[in-house]
């Protein structure tokens, strides 16, 4: 169980990008977080692991956020990563390996079998030795997601994870993700497309700064809670709100 204070970031220039937030993430689920532009979605999942300076309190499964943050497998937005980093599709995924290895320590055959494994989930095994920056975008997203598999953690965090990818790489990020959440693992993920928010969570943040609403998704993807999410002038499916 992730539990969230009183959580607070403000900007250098004192400006809030979120302000008391207070939730309980208990799973196993998939759970969106769902704003406007600005509305501190990234924030908050930097913030839960202790990466960005904040105020209030956070505990994983009833540790601070800094122990605890060793339990969550966090993919951050693919616009901050280097494609050019000169690293061979299956070192990248092995990297899921530091909890458990350590860092500049040598991969034992264990190791190297649960990352082809994981390669072989997102369909990349005739990749494992390529060069990350061969990849097109989805497959560069299901390489990551390899890395999150072979982490093993118990949450599981992407920032805008289908941002720029192809819908196979889509679906098969999502169907893994939905095996997952049957393993009991608690997936949070960043999330622009209202048109798929049903289908694929059923829990959903709507933020803005604060938290407008947190629940079920039946009943808190609604019309009148997207309005005060995103204001008036929001179309859902083509429809006014």
């Amino acid at each position: 169980m992730i539990q969230v204070t009183n959580l607070t970031v403000a900007y250098s220039n004192q400006e809030l990008a979120i302000e008391r937030i207070n939730l309980t993430f208990e799973g196993p689920m998939i759970a969106g977080i769902i704003g406007p532009n600005g509305a501190g979605k990234s924030t908050l999942l930097k913030a839960i692991l202790a990466i960005l300076p904040h105020e209030g309190e956070v505990t994983i499964d009833g540790q601070t956020a800094k122990k605890g943050r060793k339990k969550v497998a966090y993919v951050e937005q693919k616009s901050q990563i280097d494609y050019t980093f000169p690293i061979k599709v299956k070192e990248c995924v092995s990297l899921g390996t530091y909890n458990e290895v350590g860092l500049c320590r040598k991969l034992q055959s264990k190791q190297w079998q649960q990352v082809d494994e994981a390669l072989a989930k997102v369909g990349l095994s005739e990749f494992a030795n390529r060069q990350i920056s061969e990849l097109s975008g989805g497959q560069f997203q299901r390489v990551l997601i390899a890395r999150c598999l072979v982490q093993q953690a118990d949450y599981i965090f992407l920032d805008e994870p289908f941002v720029g990818i192809d819908l196979i790489s889509e679906q098969i990020i999502m169907g893994l993700l939905n095996d997952l959440k049957k393993e009991g693992r608690t997936i949070l993920i960043v999330h622009h497309d209202l048109s798929k928010v049903k289908l694929y969570f059923d829990h959903v943040l709507l933020l803005n700064k604060q938290v407008i609403a947190y629940g079920p998704t039946a009943d808190t993807f609604t019309a009148e809670q997207l309005r005060q999410t995103y204001g008036e002038n929001l179309f859902v499916g083509g429809v006014d709100a």
